[in-house]
């Protein structure tokens, strides 16, 4: 049997410009972070399938490190599949992050590593 490794597979597809969740074939429910089993019905049926990128702030801190270090904001954000993630919106002033505003996935990159942060979606 293939050894299963959810978080080095997910970041392969970070890395490949894929934004990628996995979803249980028998519930149909979305899963993130990455993992074995789905963790309400303990299934192991997860597949990998493309996220929509889509999603909703949840919740929206801004964090002030000492100068010259810029603010930046550290959001919660509820994905249209369902799971909820910890991450970031760029390109606007992290104080004018609200919490129900739509925001739109991308892969950036930080210390040369991809990762998932948001930019306000269209007509936010």
């Amino acid at each position: 049997m293939p050894e299963v490794r959810p978080e080095q597979d997910y970041f392969a597809h970070l890395a490949q410009g894929r934004f990628m969740l996995q979803r249980s074939r028998s519930s149909g429910r979305f899963v993130f972070y990455p993992r074995v089993a789905e963790p309400v019905t303990g299934a192991r049926d997860l597949e990998w399938v493309p996220a929509s990128g889509f999603g909703t702030v949840h919740a929206t801190t801004v964090v002030r490190p000492k100068p010259p270090q810029q603010p930046y904001n550290v959001v919660l954000v509820d994905l249209d599949e369902g799971p909820r993630m910890m991450s970031r919106v760029e390109n606007m002033p992290p104080e004018a992050v609200r919490i129900g505003m739509r925001v739109r996935a991308r892969i950036g990159t930080q210390d040369d590593k991809p990762l998932v942060v948001f930019d306000a979606a269209e007509g936010s």
